[in-house]
């Protein structure tokens, strides 16, 4: 007898439907799979047959054989055991098959027929809903995180028996019903008001996360360039709904959503350490998981000590910050994944840390230095908009009782900043200035002639590519709307020459 169900896994950052195809009759026993399936699914074999088993349910022995589609898909992940056990007593008749046409099941099955939860459950119920399912069965733990996608009934299931009694009329089961987390209030623990001094790095990221721009923080040990970098979130403008269900679903798949957690409501920071590999910054892997790039989208990817990453890892960076994307292929599938972030990252001047240190010798050779630097490619740092020096931190201000600017003061400008580049970007589909064209940068932002002077000096003088010159006039579109200015001048240019050419003189 034949029967179908459906099931879900994912693919890349989006939910796939599953045609889960169960075929059963007389001949030698034997159970087979097909489709594409890796190793979790093969041996959902064992685990839905003593499932079954355990729950009191006895099958005739029949040559079965069960095919995942599409078949040139990879199948992994282990919440198609459920509906593979649907599916499989619908073959044998014990729950009618008219019953499940608009039905998704997605649960791990364990050997007593107990159901538990999986990564992903958001992009498969949001799948779900576009392919016109109205019904989702889900383990208890993953019910929360169905419940965000509206226009699809969500039924969390504990166990194989109830809802084989449930689908056959034997016992109730009420559909699943979120549950209220008590909404914390929004505390900023990383703050800006605990930074003293460092006024033009402050102002600097400020001018960064205004306008989505990357920066590169060059300063002695000591400096503050980790305390400043980890604060960069703390005046981010808060998620959209749209955005945080882009993140949600990110973190979901990668496993890293919260038990019983809603949507996540904060922007991403993610530090890899310095032996990050280059799968794990990018993503991949036999079955394609999201790497680091991605699990920063709509937030701040910080790589401290730079030079430090393995070259490979550091260049692999260049597409994603280009693109605010990243395509991985493989055999049996090509993904992109969503990658648009902040890139802030911090290095030393030389190994020793102190070149240029007015208080400390350096103890370093010009061949050591030289080496040091070499780490970092041209161009990966010309895709870096702000380049700053940090230096120490003087005395008087560890020392003064004044409070500094706080995270929210500072996220209100950004905010205003932001909104004025959300009306003006808006017909291209864009939202933040670090994310236009040349064509764009062309139309929409015309330089006066003093700044057009500035720009061709100091492009000549220092030896521009076409690269920093868009990315100069970017910033300098970014300083005028934390300004409130309606055009670009001269003075906005010359800040974010200044802003540019900073590491230049840090490393001289």
């Amino acid at each position: 007898m034949f029967a179908r169900t459906y099931g879900a896994t994912t693919l890349g950052v989006d939910g796939l439907i599953i045609d889960v195809e169960v075929d059963s009759a007389a001949g030698l026993p034997g159970f087979n799979i097909v489709g594409l399936p890796d190793t979790s699914v093969k041996e959902s074999r064992e685990r839905v047959r003593t499932a079954i088993r355990n729950s009191g349910i006895r099958l005739r022995q029949e040559n079965v054989t069960i095919n995942l589609a599409p078949a040139a898909i990879r199948k992994d992940g282990s919440g198609l055991d459920l509906p593979i056990a649907i599916g499989l007593l619908a073959a044998y008749g014990v729950i009618p098959q008219s019953l499940l046409e608009k039905s998704l099941f997605v649960a791990e099955l364990s050997l007593e027929g107990e159901c538990r939860g999986v990564h992903g459950i958001l992009p498969m119920a949001m799948q779900a809903r576009e392919r016109g399912l109205t019904e989702l069965f889900v383990a208890r733990e993953n019910a929360n995180e169905a419940l965000l996608v509206d226009g699809i009934q969500v039924y969390a299931v504990d166990n194989l028996l109830q809802l084989v009694q449930f689908v056959n009329g034997q016992e109730a089961m009420d559909p699943a019903k979120a549950e209220v987390i008590a909404a914390e209030p929004e505390t900023i623990v990383d703050d800006f008001a605990d930074v003293q001094g460092q006024y033009q790095a402050k102002r600097a990221l400020e001018i960064a996360a205004a306008g989505g721009h990357n920066v590169l923080m060059v300063g002695v040990p000591g400096a503050g360039k980790t305390m400043l970098a980890k604060r960069v979130s703390t005046i981010l403008p808060k998620l959209s709904k749209e955005e945080a269900l882009e993140v949600t679903k990110i973190y979901s798949i990668a496993g890293l959503l919260p038990k019983n957690s809603g949507l996540l409501t904060k922007r991403p920071f993610r530090s890899p350490h310095h032996t990050a590999s280059m799968t794990a910054m990018v993503g991949g892997g036999s079955v394609p998981r999201p790497g680091e790039v991605t699990l920063a989208h709509h937030g701040v990817l910080f790589l401290d000590e730079l030079p430090e990453f393995s070259k490979k890892t550091l260049e692999v960076l260049r597409e994603p910050i280009e693109d605010q994307k990243i395509t991985v292929a493989r055999i049996h599938a090509t993904i992109t994944y969503p990658a648009s972030f902040i890139l802030i990252t911090s290095l030393n001047p030389c190994p020793c840390g102190f070149l240029g240190d007015p208080d400390h010798d350096c103890s370093c050779t010009p061949g050591e230095i030289k080496r040091y630097m070499r780490r970092i490619s041209g161009p990966l740092l010309d895709r870096i908009d702000i380049h700053i020096r940090v230096s120490r931190v003087k005395y008087e201000d560890l020392s003064s009782k004044q409070k500094a600017e706080s995270s929210a003061v500072i996220r209100q400008r950004v905010e205003k900043a932001r909104q004025r580049q959300r009306e003006r970007l808006k017909p291209y589909g864009l939202f933040c200035n670090a994310q236009m064209s040349h064509a764009i940068i062309h139309k929409e932002c015309p330089l006066p002639e003093e700044a057009q002077k500035l720009l061709e000096q100091a492009f000549q003088r220092l030896m521009l590519s076409a690269r920093s010159y868009d990315r100069i006039i970017k910033v300098a579109r970014t300083i005028a709307d934390l300004a409130g200015d309606e055009d670009i001048s001269a003075v906005h240019i010359a800040e974010a020459i200044q802003l540019r050419n900073d590491m230049g003189l840090a490393m001289d």
